[in-house]
């Protein structure tokens, strides 16, 4: 049997934490931010973790992390 390939857009996207849980980072902080306002992009700085109920494709999508 081969081995599994990795996605190499979720290796680019997401980290695997050491309790399992998975990083992300946040949306909408890349252009057009002058109409946006200064709490919203306050707000949306730092990273996030994945919602449970995608945890399991995220996974599959990176065997070996």
């Amino acid at each position: 049997m081969p081995k599994m390939k990795t996605k190499s857009g979720a290796a680019k996207r997401f980290t695997v934490r050491a309790g399992g849980t998975v990083k992300r980072s946040q949306a909408f902080k890349r252009h057009i931010l002058t109409k946006k306002t200064t709490k919203s992009k306050r707000q949306l700085r730092g990273s996030v973790n994945v919602h449970f109920s995608d945890v399991a494709s995220v996974r599959a999508m990176m065997p070996y992390a």
